[in-house]
């Protein structure tokens, strides 16, 4: 036990959290020590590739019901209240926590000091205490590690305290059920119990980072990154399954990150260290670079299942289909050393329609480049959950709903404002479905996407001639080298042009009502921005 005392200790001790130091807690933990103690502590294995393997329980993805907000003085009147953003009361805060510090008083502790953001002008200071020592290594990964030389004088700017295997009184503690994930920006404290889940962690900071950062006029962004070898910038925004981290991991651009960024007054930058990447149907054919990240001592699999050889089988969905890997940006070889980039030429929204309507590819203005990152559209499809037999409509705000806590209205004006100062070109991208909606038509080809996308960044589209979509007011381009021409009009795939008109004015009606929720703070201009149905 004594080697891990000797890691970097900060001055700025537990007493905060009601805990006292003592020979259980454990700071700062390099990934092999934290390797160590998560298998010898029964919470992980390793692959045959060695590889940490976690399976997380009864949770293997967010329980967003479970989630609250401190209704404090200081921001009740800052956040959009309602869906998501759920309000709990100071005395139900301080009571949970004070009995979990009492619950965790003799458990073995795991410190982690860390950074959210490459840029140190926008930074914060993340210090993550969980009772797992895999969410320790997963905080390693996931966050941006300072020098040894740092760490003695890192003062938390935000601390995540998990106990994973705490159980809350729901009667008693005032939550919707035993677990629960509580954040007082107060008190620059976010409470975890009753799940190990770590995706937990790494949305919590990053909510905290969507209230702070648009205060200092910087866009927080639930986006991938990356950059040309000549500096051209692009982001991704999609919600899952619509290609986000896919699409960015090109092999021949620089990877900036996968999932979480800024955009200040001076470009662009990652929240994370590493990348959080889904795994199922993962394959060393398809998505290369994140494939081997599999094969890798340090990358954490979440919830994946291995043969009795410990060999992972991506395409098992039996535990869910929400499969993980969390690993340091480091492990892919394109990646940026640095986390930043300059301001964006190309904004791409991404969408997987599987109603077969949207264009594979169209330009927005400014006026519906908001309606639509307003709205976060994408569709579900038939297995993906249980009970959803047809392709079902999704919006999510700002393509992150569950972790905006300000109003969407606030997001969409602050990146329209630095989409027009910065004259970035904003694209719709359609990855799902051509030729007919989910089951009849045709899933968008891989090659053919990337092929648009790589036109559209290098500017190749800047120059071409347009036709406007009737409906939703898209300007679809009517020629992409290396893309067959019927592809690019979606009613010209159709055999049946008056089941598309149909399908059509259905999506554009379910675009309206969901977007009557935004009506009051909308502008006339954004208003006009969405589809005309006659």
């Amino acid at each position: 036990m004594n080697q891990y005392h000797k890691q970097p200790k900060s001055k700025y001790g537990l007493d905060y959290l009601g805990l006292k130091d003592s020979e259980n807690v454990l700071w700062n933990l390099n990934p092999s020590e934290l390797y160590e103690q998560a298998i010898s502590n029964g919470e992980a294995v390793l692959t045959d590739k060695h590889a940490l393997l976690v399976h997380t329980g009864k949770y293997t993805g967010r329980s967003p019901l479970d989630k609250f907000t401190v209704e404090e003085p200081s921001t009740k009147d800052d956040i959009d209240w309602g869906g998501f953003n759920k309000p709990i009361s100071s005395e139900i805060f301080d009571n949970l926590h004070k009995k979990v510090a009492g619950y965790l008083t003799d458990k073995k502790l795991y410190v982690k000091d860390l950074y959210a953001g490459a840029d140190p002008k926008y930074r914060l200071n993340v210090r993550v205490v969980s009772a797992a020592a895999y969410h320790g290594l997963f905080a390693h990964n996931m966050f941006i590690n300072p020098p040894d030389d740092e760490l003695t004088n890192i003062e938390p700017g935000f601390t995540v305290l998990a106990a994973p295997t705490f159980q809350a009184n729901p009667e008693v503690d005032g939550t919707r059920s035993s677990t629960f994930i509580l954040c007082s920006f107060e008190k620059k404290l976010i409470l975890i119990g009753g799940t190990l889940y770590s995706g937990e962690v790494k949305k919590g900071i990053f909510a905290v980072l969507n209230y702070l950062l648009p205060k200092r006029d910087v866009m927080a962004m639930h986006c991938s990154a990356n950059m040309e070898h000549d500096g051209k910038t692009a982001v991704f925004f999609g919600l899952s399954g619509t290609g986000k981290t896919t699409l960015s991991a090109d092999a021949d651009k620089v990877l900036i990150g996968d999932d979480e960024h800024g955009w200040s007054e001076d470009g662009i930058f990652n929240f994370e260290g590493g990348c959080y990447a889904k795994t199922i149907n993962l394959s060393a054919e398809k998505e290369p670079e994140i494939y081997q990240t599999t094969q890798m001592p340090g990358t954490i699999l979440e919830n994946v299942v291995v043969n009795k050889d410990r060999v992972p089988d991506f395409d098992d969905d039996s535990l869910t289909q929400n499969t993980r890997c969390s690993y340091p940006i480091s492990f892919i070889p394109n990646a940026s050393e640095t986390g930043i980039g300059g301001h964006p030429e190309n904004v791409i929204f991404l969408t997987a329609d599987a109603f077969g309507v949207l264009p594979p590819i169209s330009k927005l203005t400014p006026e519906q480049a908001m309606y639509h990152f307003i709205s976060g559209y994408t569709a579900k499809v038939a297995g993906t959950e249980r009970g959803v037999t047809e392709p079902q409509a999704t919006f999510s705000a700002c393509f992150g709903a569950p972790f905006m806590p300000l109003h969407p209205t606030v997001y969409a004006e602050l990146l329209a404002e630095k989409i027009r100062k910065h004259n970035s070109n904003v694209w719709l991208v359609n990855t799902g479905w051509t030729g007919g909606m989910y089951g009849t038509g045709s899933r968008m080809k891989l090659s053919h996407t990337r092929k648009m996308l790589n036109e559209a960044i290098a500017g190749n589209l800047d120059d071409v001639n347009y036709v406007e979509e009737p409906i939703f007011g898209l300007q679809i381009p009517k020629k992409v080298t290396g893309v067959p021409d019927n592809v690019l009009i979606p009613r010209n795939t159709w055999k049946d042009k008056d089941a598309y008109d149909k399908k059509a004015a259905e999506l554009a009606d379910m675009f309206k009502r969901n977007f009557e929720k935004f009506s009051e703070l909308a502008s006339n201009e954004l208003l006009k921005a969405g589809p005309v149905i006659e």
